[in-house]
């Protein structure tokens, strides 16, 4: 009878043992779907079944100049005393554009959205896109000057990916018609442990920042109003729950390995 009940005993310790490796394999495993992106449609199961829906493009909108912005406006002539009087440094010693250089080589929009340019005075910008902005200098420079080339561009134009990303961090905008995947390649791509059923984007808006939740793995995402980043844009990609036991990894081998050494123990001596 002794020796059926320490059988019985052993049988069940290796259950358990079985029963707590599977449930911390399973909890740190990670499958080709949550990797995969763009899998399925809204409103389908994701096998990608019923790929039937009707889909149309998105055009991405131009970004609209917001206060505290920083405008880099060069005008040229052909008098280069002239332009000395509407640039804020001479033309050919501008040397690199950054943030850091912005207070000296850019124009600030101030809160009310308005610049203010040597000679000309306050002009209201916020509210317009680099094109509109460059047309209305173009207008008032016609006051002032003849034959004037106006350049327009934006110093803050970057991005900031937070998260699960291999390399976050913030990057500077290459273009305009810069989409999610694009951005995201800049930073490495989605880590190994990133949720890409839940990534959110805050975008700033003159009523203050709005956050959207998307999923990568939906092809509704290619037409949504986020598929293209705009400057200030924050990416952030939260983590999935098996991010938490890879944290823990050895604390997790290490209470398994005691319960295993004491069921041992305690089975030896039975």
């Amino acid at each position: 009878m002794h020796h059926l009940i320490r059988i019985f005993m052993k049988t069940n310790y290796k259950i358990l043992l079985v029963s707590l490796s599977i449930i911390l394999i399973l909890s740190s495993c990670v499958t080709r779907k949550n990797l995969s992106y763009l899998q399925y449609l809204a409103g389908q199961d994701n096998s990608g079944m019923q790929v039937s829906n009707t889909r149309t493009s998105v055009t991405p909108s131009a970004y609209k100049i917001m206060s505290y912005d920083n405008l880099f406006i060069r005008v040229i002539t052909p008098d280069p005393q002239w332009s000395v009087l509407f640039n804020t440094t001479p033309v050919g010693q501008g040397g690199a554009l950054t943030e850091e250089s912005a207070g000296l080589l850019g124009y600030t929009v101030d809160g009310e959205g308005f610049i203010e340019i040597p000679f000309v005075g306050k002009l209201q910008v916020s509210g317009k896109t680099l094109s509109e902005i460059k047309v209305q200098l173009e207008t008032t420079f016609e006051k002032y000057l003849n034959d004037a080339a106006i350049t327009v561009r934006l110093i803050n134009n970057y991005v900031t990916i937070i998260g699960e990303v291999n390399l976050p961090g913030r990057y500077l905008l290459t273009k305009d018609r810069l989409n999610i995947f694009e951005t995201l390649a800049m930073a490495g791509d989605m880590s190994l442990y990133s949720n890409r059923q839940k990534v959110q984007l805050i975008r700033e808006s003159p009523y203050g920042p709005m956050v959207k939740e998307f999923s990568l793995r939906d092809r509704d995402i290619l037409t949504s109003e986020f598929y293209y980043v705009m400057p200030n844009d924050i990416i952030y990609a939260q983590p999935m729950r098996g991010k938490g036991f890879q944290n823990n990894a050895s604390v997790f081998t290490l209470f398994l390995s005691a319960i295993t050494t004491s069921l041992v123990i305690i089975g030896f001596f039975r």
